[in-house]
């Protein structure tokens, strides 16, 4: 059996590759979808019409959930072509505001379990296929209000790179997803009660695009997806100016 696996499927940016890959990869049979809330996953099956969807519920902020995946894959041993792990929290705010569970919580579910999930996946992939890595804007440079995050997201665009080095003999490509704010419920709950700040208002984009681009960049063999004009300028800047002058700017 041929599948793809997609974490962070309840909602966002992985919700909308769900619905993309319905439309365009062919040459699946499954896709695991996995995601903590049920019933949003329930949504997404009866949204979806050419892929099968096998509903996994499953917090990876918990390790035991991890290994209940990799006891599902080394039970059923299907052909994985494509890895996207979307999975990811984030809380905005100064250091000394956030709790530690909460800045705990942003390590283990967007560093810790994106490698660990990794781990588990790759001895099932296939030559060819994509894994997919989202990682952030916020991954070129550091943040204030947002340490946690950025460096969180920092690591995954580094081990994103690293490994699709390793992996590339394999037939394997690793792609890092750097976008910039997107228009979900993950950056309304990230921001909470807080006001958006004006710049990110405006440079604010949908899913769709994004998600398009991720997966044209992953089959082109890219190893970074950056969507949109200013984002890429703020790659560029994050080569070109000095961290602390970026740090006081963001």
């Amino acid at each position: 059996m041929r599948i793809a696996i997609v974490t962070g499927a309840s909602s966002g940016i992985g919700r909308e590759f769900v619905r993309q890959l319905d439309t365009c990869m062919k040459t699946i049979d499954e896709i695991w979808v996995i995601g903590r809330r049920e019933k949003r996953l329930k949504e997404l099956k009866e949204k979806v019409n050419n892929i099968h969807l096998r509903m996994l519920t499953l917090d990876f902020n918990k390790r035991m959930d991890i290994d209940i995946l990799s006891h599902l894959l080394d039970s059923e041993k299907p052909e994985v072509r494509l890895l996207v792990q979307a999975a990811g929290v984030g809380y905005s705010g100064s250091f000394k505001e956030r709790t530690r569970a909460e800045a705990e919580e942003m390590i283990m579910v967007n560093d810790l379990a994106l490698v660990s999930v990794a781990h588990v996946v790759i001895p099932y992939m296939t030559t060819p296929s994509n894994m997919i890595l989202l990682a952030s804007a916020s991954a070129f440079t550091s943040q204030k209000e947002f340490a946690v995050y950025a460096a969180s997201k920092a690591f995954v665009l580094s081990f994103s790179r690293a490994l699709n080095a390793e992996l590339k003999d394999d037939g394997i490509t690793v792609t890092a997803v750097c976008p910039g704010p997107v228009e979900t419920e993950f950056l309304k709950k990230c921001n909470g009660d807080k006001e958006e700040k004006p710049l990110k208002k405006k440079v604010k984009v949908l899913p769709a695009p994004v998600v398009r681009k991720a997966l044209i960049d992953a089959k082109t063999g890219k190893d970074i997806s950056v969507y949109g004009v200013p984002m890429k300028l703020v790659h560029v800047a994050s080569k070109l100016v000095p961290g602390r002058l970026l740090l006081k700017l963001m």
